[in-house]
C-alpha cells in the first residue's frame, strides 16, 4: 500500500498518470462511495471539456505579434514584462469564463475565480519573483503606505499576513492588472533567497466562501481559495506539503 488516497492520486487517476498498482488501490477507494466516484468523473468530463475546446489552439501557428513580442522581450526583457503579465493574466481570466459557462457554473465571476485564479497568481509569481532590483512596486519599509495605496486601489481593506514565523520575511507589494478591476501581489522571501508571493483580487458583492484547493502550474505550486470579498492564491516553488502550512497561517491572520 502506499498509504491513504490523497486528492494528488484522485487527479493522477483522472490523467491516466498512476503506474498499475496505485490505479487499483485508488479504484477500490472509490468504489467503497458512489459520492467519491461522481467526484472523480466530474474531474474527468472536465478534462474532456476542456480538450475539447482549446487543443485546437495548440496546433496554430503562433502569431506573428506574439513572436514579435517575445523577440523583444529578449533584447528587453525588464520592459516587457508587466505588459507580458497583463496579458496572461487577462488570457487567464477569459479561459475561466468560459470554462464556468462550459461546465454549468451558477456564477461566471465564480467560475473565473476558481478555474482562473492559480494560474493568474501562478504567472505573476513566474513574473515577478526571479526579479532581482525591482520584485516589489513598494518595499517592506513603507508597509503602512503599501496597505493604505491597495485598499484605496481595490476598494477594500487589504491585510498584509506575518510569516516571519515560519522564516519568510516580506519584501512588499504591487498592484497588478486583472480583467475586471485591479489586484494585488505580496512577495515574501526567507534566507537562502526562496520566495513566496501571495495574489489578491477583489469580487464585487460576493460574499460567500470556499476551501483551500491546490494546483500545480509547471514548478509554482499554489493554494487558492475566496474568502468573502477577497479571492487569495499564495504561489512558491513548493511542494504542496511545505505550502500548506503557509497558507493556513495567512489564511487565519487574514480571517481571524
Amino acid at each position: 500500500m502506499h498509504g491513504p488516497i490523497s486528492e494528488d492520486d484522485l487527479h493522477s487517476w483522472v490523467d491516466g498518470r498512476l503506474d498499475a498498482a496505485r490505479r487499483a488501490e485508488v479504484e477500490a477507494w472509490l468504489a467503497e462511495d458512489p459520492a467519491r466516484v461522481e467526484r472523480a468523473e466530474a474531474w474527468r468530463k472536465s478534462n474532456e471539456l476542456l480538450h475539447a475546446a482549446y487543443d485546437a489552439v495548440l496546433d496554430e501557428p503562433v502569431p506573428a505579434r506574439l513572436r514579435a513580442i517575445v523577440e523583444q522581450q529578449r533584447r528587453r526583457p525588464g520592459a516587457v514584462r508587466a505588459a507580458a503579465v497583463a496579458a496572461w493574466v487577462t488570457v487567464g481570466a477569459l479561459i475561466g469564463t468560459g470554462l464556468g459557462y462550459r461546465l454549468g457554473q451558477s456564477s461566471p465571476a465564480a467560475a473565473d475565480e476558481l478555474a482562473a485564479l492559480p494560474r493568474q497568481a501562478a504567472v505573476a509569481h513566474a513574473v515577478y519573483s526571479p526579479e532581482i532590483k525591482h520584485p516589489v512596486e513598494v518595499g517592506a519599509d513603507q508597509e503602512q503606505h503599501l496597505v493604505t495605496w491597495l485598499t484605496k486601489r481595490l476598494g477594500a481593506p487589504v491585510r498584509i499576513p506575518d510569516l516571519a514565523s515560519h522564516g519568510f520575511a516580506l519584501l512588499g507589494g504591487r498592484l497588478l492588472p486583472a480583467t475586471d478591476g485591479p489586484s494585488a501581489q505580496f512577495m515574501y522571501e526567507d534566507d537562502a533567497g526562496r520566495r513566496l508571493t501571495l495574489y489578491l483580487s477583489v469580487r464585487d458583492g460576493d460574499t460567500s466562501t470556499t476551501a483551500f484547493r491546490y494546483a500545480q502550474e509547471n514548478d509554482v505550486g499554489v493554494f487558492y481559495w475566496v474568502d468573502g470579498r477577497f479571492a487569495y492564491a499564495l504561489s512558491g516553488q513548493f511542494g504542496r506539503d511545505a505550502l500548506l502550512p503557509l497558507a493556513n497561517t495567512v489564511y487565519h491572520q487574514i480571517s481571524p
